[in-house]
């Protein structure tokens, strides 16, 4: 059986995120301290101590939570001797997630991956004036009858399929008043439920072009090299390894659907057994007891939680 290792989206950020690491481990403060000068911004105190208003900012909750899982990580490797190429097959990351693992695997450095998701977070809120985009969880609908949905609703307005998460879960993302259309009709279709999630931009549609250019123009400037582990990405639900690829790709991924329940199986399919989630929350590892029940979830966020994982490897 292999292993896979998974980095939460947005959604995981809590108040006090990464706060016992730092307590806990000299190696996880470094990682903070590395993000907050690569942003010229005191991050960490935000993790740490709120307020929960800003850190749930798009531009901060993005490399808040990359910042945690990379302590994680680091810890997992200097303090307990985890060597994460030798002890995983492959790595995958939901939405801002795929930036944490590409980091943890060494494609990319802490402080670039910080600027990048910063940046990532300012353009996704600026593409879209407030108030004009949505989003919306289908619950109780698979893919195929969401994008059935989505193609009734649309009527010439932006709307699109954004997280397929998988366990009857899909996102729709666009036009505010196409989501609210879709969320009634969904309601004619059989879906259980369909509920206005409190995001700040329409992630993941069309809509977020603008977004997709200041990424590629970026991404097109840091210094990317292949990463130890492939990482699956969230464009074509399999592992990449191309440093050329997985830029073209991170670029795709902010207008495109996140294909984490086609991740998930396609990870199975290569033999993975198990399902790692390293950073803050539970919620990937939740998801995977739903999309398969054969394939185990773990979560490794607190001290005590990467001890007692470190020493059962």
């Amino acid at each position: 059986m292999s292993r896979a290792f998974v980095f939460p989206g947005q959604g995981s950020q809590a108040v006090g995120m990464g706060r016992d690491m730092a307590e806990a481990f000299a190696t996880a403060r470094q990682v903070f301290e590395e993000v907050d000068d690569a942003l010229s911004q005191k991050l960490s105190a935000l993790m740490f101590g709120g307020p929960e208003a800003d850190l749930t900012l798009t531009e901060n909750a993005q490399p808040a939570l990359m910042a945690c899982s990379l302590a994680v990580v680091r810890v997992a490797e200097k303090d307990f001797g985890v060597d994460f190429a030798a002890k995983g097959s492959y790595a995958a990351g939901h939405s801002l997630g795929e930036y944490s693992a590409l980091c943890a695997m060494g494609a990319l450095s802490v402080a670039d991956t910080a600027r990048l998701l910063k940046l990532r977070g300012q353009s996704m809120q600026k593409a879209v004036p407030v108030g004009e985009g949505a989003m919306a969880a289908l619950l109780g609908a698979e893919l195929d009858l969401a994008q059935q949905v989505v193609a009734e609703a649309a009527q010439g307005d932006v709307l699109g399929c954004a997280n397929d998460n998988g366990g009857g879960q899909v996102v729709i993302s666009g036009k505010k008043s196409a989501v609210e259309r879709a969320i009634e009709l969904a309601k004619t279709k059989g879906v259980k439920r369909g509920m206005l999630l409190p995001v700040s931009a329409p992630f993941h549609c069309a809509l977020m072009q603008p977004a997709a250019d200041a990424m590629a123009e970026a991404l097109g400037r840091v210094t990317m090299t292949a990463p130890k582990l492939p990482v699956v990405s969230n464009v074509t639900a399999k592992g990449e390894s191309n440093p050329d690829d997985i830029r073209k790709l991170l670029v795709q991924q902010v207008t495109g659907l996140v294909r984490w329940r086609e991740s998930m199986l396609w990870l199975k399919g290569q033999g993975v057994g198990q399902i790692v989630e390293l950073g803050s929350g539970k919620v990937l590892a939740g998801l995977i007891k739903r999309i398969d029940k054969e394939v185990e979830g773990t979560s490794v966020g607190a001290p005590a939680e990467l001890e007692a994982w470190a020493k059962s490897l």
